[in-house]
């Protein structure tokens, strides 16, 4: 089955995943050690399309961001600022509403942190964010309603593993993050391995 992007939002553990069959020629890279990013591999077609490079995990708050698209950003400097996590989500997801494609994609995000999780999404016709106790799932097609999932890896590392290996079509690359000792931890996995 294709669902697209998605986001598997817990307690302490979160990951992201790119699933697509429009944009294959993608990878995860790190920016530092707070922050990765989805860009083109080296292979890709040119393109101006604003969906196809965007900030994917961040560290913010007393934790970290995941998401599908340039919402990650907003999301993170709200919840850094001091927002409760389950308002930066419902502001910036908001304001920056579905992405304005031919599918009207929606965008799907979440906040991770060591003993709380909250995941959101935005659509054509709803915005949905919950506050989460267990592993949730949402994704931009089929799964776009966020929704317990069996997830169970304790790094960043199985993470992100984990989501790239999960049974929906067209893994391209995922990123994972733990939250916990005090910090955010990162761990990316693209086609061919990790970076």
């Amino acid at each position: 089955m294709y669902i697209g992007r998605f986001v598997v939002v817990g307690p302490d553990v979160g990951a992201y995943r790119v699933s697509s069959r429009s944009f294959p020629n993608r990878k995860v890279v790190r920016r530092g050690d707070d922050t990765l990013t989805v860009v083109p591999t080296a292979a890709a077609e040119e393109t101006d399309n604003p969906y196809v490079s965007y900030n994917c995990a961040r560290a913010a708050g007393e934790g970290a961001v995941i998401g599908n698209g340039s919402h990650v950003d907003p999301i993170a400097e709200k919840y850094d600022r001091g927002y409760p996590a389950r308002d930066a989500l419902v502001e910036a997801l908001h304001a920056m509403d579905y992405e304005k494609d031919d599918y009207d994609t929606p965008r799907v995000a979440g906040v991770v942190e060591d003993d709380a999780g909250y995941i959101g999404i935005v659509r054509r016709d709803a915005l949905l964010v919950r506050e989460v106790e267990e592993p949730h799932l949402v994704a931009t097609y089929e799964e776009n309603e966020p929704r317990p999932f069996e997830f169970e890896p304790r790094t960043a590392v199985a993470a992100a593993r984990t989501a790239y290996g999960l049974d929906y079509e067209h893994a391209v690359c995922a990123a994972g993050v733990h939250v916990g000792d005090g910090g955010s931890s990162f761990a990316v996995q693209n086609t061919g391995g990790n970076e």
